[in-house]
C-alpha cells in the first residue's frame, strides 16, 4: 500500500466511524482495493471526476508547425443529485463524464455501490462509497413492520388533512397579503389626492 493509499484509508475510516463500527471483511477489501495512483489533481479531491484529470500537451500551428504548451482541463459542473439512502439532494461537483456514468448506473447511490474502490481516485468518493455501503447494510438488517389496512387509511387521512390545512393556511396568507397591499395602495392614492387638492387651494388663494 502506497503512502497516499494508507493516508486515504485512515481518513476514510475516521470519517465513516472508526475501525470497530465496520465489518472486518469490508475493511480488508477496502485496504486491498484502494487506488494506488500517486498524483491526483487537487480539485478532484473535492468532487467526483471519474478518472478525468488535467491533461498536458502541445498546440501545433497549422502554418509553421510551431508548438506551444497548453493544458486541457475537465468540464466540471456543480449538480444537485438525489440520493435515495439520504432521501435528499446532494450538491456535488462532477465532470460530464462522471455525470454520464451516474446516469448510466441509475443514480449516485448505484454509481458509488457499483464502482470498485480502486477506481475511486479521491478520498471523497471512497468515503461516500464506504458510508453508503454501511447505511445500506444497516437498512438491510432493519425489521420491517406492516400496518393493517384500517391503520394505513387513518395515516393517509391524517396526511391529507395536514396537506389541506397547509393549503388553507397559504391561501389565507395570500389573501391577507393582497388585502394589505391594496390598503397601502389606497392610502398612497389618498395622500397624493390630498396633496393635489391642497396645491389647488393654494393656487386659488394666491390668484
Amino acid at each position: 500500500m502506497s503512502f497516499r493509499a494508507r493516508e486515504m484509508y485512515k481518513k476514510v475510516v475516521r470519517r465513516v466511524g472508526g475501525e470497530g463500527k465496520l465489518p472486518g471483511e469490508l475493511m480488508e477489501s477496502m485496504k486491498n482495493l484502494l487506488p494506488d495512483s500517486k498524483v491526483v489533481m487537487g480539485r478532484a479531491k473535492r468532487g467526483i471526476y471519474a478518472g478525468r484529470h488535467i491533461q498536458f500537451g502541445n498546440k501545433v500551428s497549422e502554418d509553421g508547425g510551431n508548438k506551444s504548451r497548453r493544458t486541457w482541463k475537465p468540464n466540471v459542473q456543480e449538480k444537485r443529485l438525489f440520493s435515495y439512502i439520504h432521501d435528499r439532494h446532494i450538491r456535488v461537483k462532477v465532470t460530464t463524464h462522471a455525470l454520464r456514468c451516474i446516469d448510466k448506473a441509475g443514480g449516485i447511490d448505484e454509481y458509488l455501490l457499483k464502482t470498485p474502490y480502486n477506481k475511486m481516485d479521491t478520498e471523497m468518493g471512497v468515503a461516500w462509497k464506504a458510508k453508503i455501503e454501511k447505511m445500506y447494510s444497516q437498512l438491510a438488517e432493519m425489521e420491517v413492520g406492516f400496518f393493517p389496512p384500517e391503520e394505513e387509511a387513518k395515516i393517509e387521512q391524517g396526511f391529507e388533512e395536514a396537506r389541506a390545512a397547509k393549503r388553507e393556511y397559504r391561501r389565507e396568507a395570500r389573501r391577507a397579503l393582497a388585502k394589505q397591499s391594496q390598503l397601502e395602495g389606497g392610502n398612497t392614492h389618498h395622500d397624493q389626492t390630498g396633496k393635489v387638492a391642497g396645491t389647488n387651494e393654494d393656487v386659488a388663494v394666491k390668484s
